[in-house]
């Protein structure tokens, strides 16, 4: 008490004056004057231009209020979109699985891509699939844009898949519009069908597949597209370069292929060979 009392002693001017001051607003509050009354409309009014002159000055509390609620509202609004746009890709990728599926006469055994191998000459791949899953070595595997490759190790639960990019590649492959055959290779930067006459009919655009004669693929697997045709001064055989039909960067989900080649027919061509 002692301090308080000390307290109104040194600032009782202030306190007296602030007290009344507060009485007095209370009783002009309370008069209903004609006079009292102009009094607070002009007071009101001029609050209410000081207020609109003082407008134009930021409240820096509520501004980073807001701008703390945009930022958050921005990484919501980048999140979903990213989550959109990861759906979209794996429903494009879902569609092209099921189309594969729907049209394949051959077991095929799924599997993801947990590893690849994309900077030397001998590409791999790794998937999820092994022979507790029904894989075998050189197994066909593809995608649903067409060949990847084919397995060429194997153990329990995973296995190795030599792409169509890998020099020591190799697939009987033939012109899907003229029919022409040839052997579809990587020469180390560009895939290319080899072995094609110059008076044969392959011209760019035209969709290149595996052909019969392979006895490690099925037929009518897209393998890519001619990009260009190129005459070899001196050679009976032209350059033709195929564009893949795969997106091998892209690629995640594929599938083996549960193929078994005809063991009476290659036994037969080898008997004759010899």
């Amino acid at each position: 008490m002692q301090r308080l009392y000390q307290f109104f002693l040194l600032f009782k001017e202030y306190i007296i004056f602030s007290a009344l001051l507060i009485f007095s607003l209370i009783l002009l509050s309370l008069n209903d004057n004609p006079q009292v009354r102009h009094i607070r409309a002009l007071t009101v009014g001029a609050i209410g231009v000081l207020q609109n002159t003082l407008s134009f000055i930021p409240n820096i509390v509520a501004v980073q209020q807001e701008n703390e609620v945009l930022r958050q509202l921005n990484v919501n609004l980048a999140d979903e979109v990213n989550q959109l746009r990861e759906a979209k890709l794996e429903n494009m990728r879902l569609r092209s699985i099921i189309a594969l599926k729907e049209t394949s006469t051959t077991r095929l055994i799924a599997a993801k891509i947990v590893g690849k191998n994309l900077n030397l000459l001998r590409n791999t791949l790794t998937i999820n699939a092994g022979t507790a899953d029904g894989v075998d070595a050189t197994m066909p595997v593809v995608s649903g844009e067409g060949l990847i490759g084919r397995v060429i190790a194997v153990s329990e639960h995973f296995a190795i898949v030599q792409m169509v990019l890998n020099i020591d590649f190799r697939a009987s492959a033939k012109d899907q519009r003229s029919r022409v055959d040839g052997i579809i290779a990587w020469d180390g930067s560009l895939l290319c069908l080899q072995n094609v006459a110059k008076s044969l009919d392959v011209r760019p655009g035209d969709a290149i597949i595996t052909s019969e004669y392979s006895d490690a693929f099925p037929a009518g697997i897209k393998v890519g597209v001619v990009s260009a045709v190129k005459e070899v001064p001196g050679s009976l055989f032209r350059t033709i370069y195929v564009a893949p039909a795969v997106n091998f960067v892209m690629t995640e989900e594929v599938f083996v292929m549960n193929f078994v080649p005809a063991v009476e027919r290659i036994q037969l061509e080898e008997k004759t060979q010899k």
